[in-house]
């Protein structure tokens, strides 16, 4: 609760006023019926027109008071709850950001998706529940019961037989609900997920006709979820039965002893209406109750899974960053003894004793096959991985002394998978600055061949991009991405595999505006072509993990034998093209 305590504080009047503005429409409900009991006591009994009339405006005048009051305690609850939810999701969603690909892997994202949304709404819609019947429903089961001891003790004693056995029913509910509905949202996690894998990979599911695979998997994880949604709500859907047939059996019984007193004149027909009255309002009350236990039930399943986003420990801190305010100056990078797994338990290394030293400004090529630890090693610069051993230097700084800002301020990535934003192209390439002018996005789109398709687009650089950008080519994609971050002025260069989708002319063309404007970055190129990286200024060579060649294209001919096959297999195949 305490975490909690930070989300309630700002809101804190709304939390007290909420409940309070409820109880005019407790204390009314209580009255009402004592009101209804003299009219037909006194009034009727006595053909007292003038007492009715007073009565009666009595009664419109407390209906007019519990409508406001409901009113205004609805308002505020719902002003609480809502601003409850909002600062909660906030608060979770920078959590997230926070996260490194380590603690992303822990969580699917339709299951991040799922905490940031349903959660997150269920907390909240408790929490506005549990505000407007927390003072309404104990306040009417209290005035009730007392009502009825003040108007007829022994009448009332029948509450003393079914009260217990009621709250007896609901702790068995509650007990049974609770596991099933937290099986509920871990189903209601891999809908999410199977969706949005859909809907992110349509394009491939339909050149493959999949369709009818992914329908069958969809309709397995919506029958898993609708099956589990089936058992948990058999729980709420035999709960309201059971509170009826109470609450008939003790309507039944107080007719029927009440009835036996008005005959022997020991009761009069308008206490036993009004008697009736607060059988209802007692039962009622038990059954509002029992509806915010239930729901609560499933909020504590919501919430338990909102702590464990929040109680996360992040790999990746500024925490003890030695030069936590120093920016990236130069670009030199230096990999001393650096070994890597994914999985800390895991013998096999991705990286296994890296040492290579890169120099400010020089252009690097790193090449070798697929899955050979590329990738994960030019991740280790900005960040996005800590290794298990060794370290990583940036202009002679450990990565890990440095604020993550900062380092990866310096750092521009065109990643191997290119993503875009919804949004115009313009606001797409402002995410490498956001403060660029118009003339410095043009001369970035211009440096990465961007700028001849983007003019030929109707609406130009205002053109809107689809999400993920699905209505552009791969190659322009790329080289919208490659704009951005050179847009970034970073000192520190990273493009993987990023002009895979472009023609040879086009990737010549990009090399030729980083060797000219961006001849002080320290360029790292990741490149499957080996026409890519044979003018670089060095040339690493990777397999399994391991630098097996490093030097010049004339140095690795003749001493790499692994740089040597990759050559000559790519040349023969564009002689046979």
């Amino acid at each position: 609760m305490k975490r909690y305590m930070k989300y309630i504080r700002p809101y804190l009047y709304a939390f007290i006023l909420g409940p309070i503005m409820m109880l005019t429409e407790v204390v009314g409900e209580v009255l009402l019926p004592s009101f209804m009991a003299d009219i037909i006591n006194v009034g009727a009994a006595n053909h007292d027109v003038a007492y009715i009339v007073q009565k009666g405006l009595v009664m419109i005048a407390t209906a007019f008071i519990m409508m406001a009051g409901g009113i205004l305690g609805a308002w505020f609850s719902s002003k609480a709850a809502i601003s409850f939810g909002a600062d909660l999701r906030r608060d979770v969603f920078r959590k997230v950001q926070t996260f490194s690909f380590a603690n992303i892997d822990q969580f699917s994202t339709g299951s991040l998706v799922t905490r940031l949304t349903n959660d997150i709404t269920q907390v909240q819609n408790v929490i506005m529940m549990g505000l407007r019947m927390l003072l309404r429903a104990p306040g009417m089961l209290v005035g009730a019961i007392i009502m009825a001891f003040l108007m007829n003790r022994n009448l009332a004693m029948i509450f003393l037989v079914i009260l217990p056995v009621m709250v007896v029913t609901i702790g068995v509910v509650m007990r049974i609900a609770f596991p099933r509905f937290t099986a509920m949202q871990v189903k209601l996690d891999a809908l999410n997920s199977n969706i949005q894998e859909v809907l992110t990979n349509v394009r491939v599911i339909k050149s493959f006709v999949r369709e009818d695979h992914e329908e069958e998997q969809f309709a397995q994880s919506n029958k898993n979820l609708k099956e589990s949604s089936l058992r948990a709500f058999k729980v709420v859907i035999l709960q309201m039965p059971l509170m009826m047939f109470f609450m008939n059996l003790t309507t039944l019984l107080v007719v029927w002893f009440g009835g036996n007193q008005i005959l022997d004149g020991s009761m009069q027909v308008g206490n036993l209406t009004a008697f009736t009255t607060y059988v209802t309002q007692v039962l009622m009350s038990l059954m509002m109750l029992a509806m915010v236990l239930l729901q609560s039930s499933r909020a504590v399943a919501s919430a338990r899974r909102i702590n464990e986003v929040l109680d996360t420990q992040v790999e990746l801190t500024d925490e003890g960053a030695a030069h936590a305010e120093l920016p990236v100056k130069r670009g030199k990078i230096e990999f001393q003894n650096v070994s890597f797994r994914y999985y800390k338990n895991s013998e096999e290394k991705v990286l296994d004793n890296i040492n290579l030293t890169i120099e400010a400004g020089q252009t690097v090529g790193i090449i070798g096959s697929t899955g050979c630890g590329k990738t994960t090693l030019v991740s280790m610069i900005p960040r996005l991985y800590d290794v298990d051993e060794g370290k990583v230097l940036v202009d002679g700084v450990d990565v890990r002394d440095y604020s993550l800002k900062n380092l990866r301020s310096g750092v521009g990535m065109v990643l191997q998978k290119n993503v875009l934003f919804s949004g115009t192209i313009l606001e797409n390439l402002h995410w490498g600055d956001e403060n660029a002018t118009q003339e410095e996005v043009l001369a970035a789109a211009k440096e990465a061949q961007a700028d001849p398709f983007v003019q030929n687009l109707t609406d130009g650089y205002e053109t809107e991009l689809g999400q993920g950008g699905v209505n552009v080519s791969g190659g322009q994609k790329q080289r919208l991405c490659i704009a951005r971050a050179l847009l970034k002025k970073p000192k520190i260069l990273i493009l993987d595999d990023s002009t895979s989708a472009v023609d040879t002319a086009t990737e010549s063309k990009i090399r030729e505006a980083f060797s000219t404007t961006l001849k002080e970055t320290t360029k790292l190129i990741i490149a499957q072509r080996i026409t890519s990286v044979m003018e670089a200024d060095q040339i690493v060579v990777l397999d399994e993990g391991k630098i097996v060649g490093h030097g010049r294209h004339g140095d690795l001919m003749e001493g790499c034998s692994a740089y040597r096959e990759i050559y000559d297999s790519q040349m023969k195949e564009e002689v046979l093209a």
